[in-house]
């Protein structure tokens, strides 16, 4: 169970198309007392000079993610300093960056869990998605390659290819706390 005496904070990653928003959701729905932080929602705060995370310029891009890290570090942990489990759902790429939200979750227990089904399943899923919510993206080897060489080691990697969404939501909230615990 996620719960525990000190607070818990769980990053939910993985590929477009991983299921990462319907995880997250169901997740959120059946903790006690949680709230879900999607980082896609956070970005788009910046309405007028917003550049996506592969956007251009590079720079700014990357300013902008920084940004958004920043920022759903700082709602996950308001969130679990009123007694909520913070359940963030946003793309992780490198060690770098999980590194920075374990620096600034640092007095909580951050679970680390990459859903991880293959790239064959992401690419299917992302296509029977909602039109309005498909992401069109053509870097699934390149991020699978990037993701596995810098976070290959850390936190619980969950191959989730044959398990239905709420199969994924019940073993993740079962297995957690003993398999994606980072710090």
């Amino acid at each position: 169970m996620i719960a525990a005496e000190r607070p818990s904070c769980l990053i939910v990653t993985g590929m477009p198309g991983a299921g990462k928003s319907t995880v997250t959701r169901l997740v959120a729905e059946r903790l006690p007392r949680s709230a879900r932080l999607d980082g896609d929602q956070i970005s788009r705060l910046v309405v007028s000079g917003r550049v996506g995370a592969l956007g251009e310029p590079v720079d700014e891009a990357a300013r902008q993610v920084g940004l958004c890290n920043r920022n759903l570090c700082m709602l996950a942990n308001s969130f679990s300093d009123a007694g909520f489990t913070p359940v963030i759902d946003w793309v992780i790429p490198d060690r770098e960056q999980l590194d920075f939200f374990v620096s600034l979750l640092s007095t909580r227990h951050v679970l680390f869990v990459v859903l991880a089904p293959g790239i064959e399943t992401c690419q299917y899923r992302n296509t029977i998605r909602d039109p309005r919510e498909r992401f069109d993206f053509d870097g699934y080897e390149v991020l699978d390659a990037d993701m596995k060489r810098e976070l290959g080691d850390v936190g619980w990697w969950f191959d989730t290819a044959a398990l239905t969404p709420d199969e994924t939501t019940d073993q993740l909230i079962r297995e957690a706390r003993h398999r994606a615990l980072v710090n």
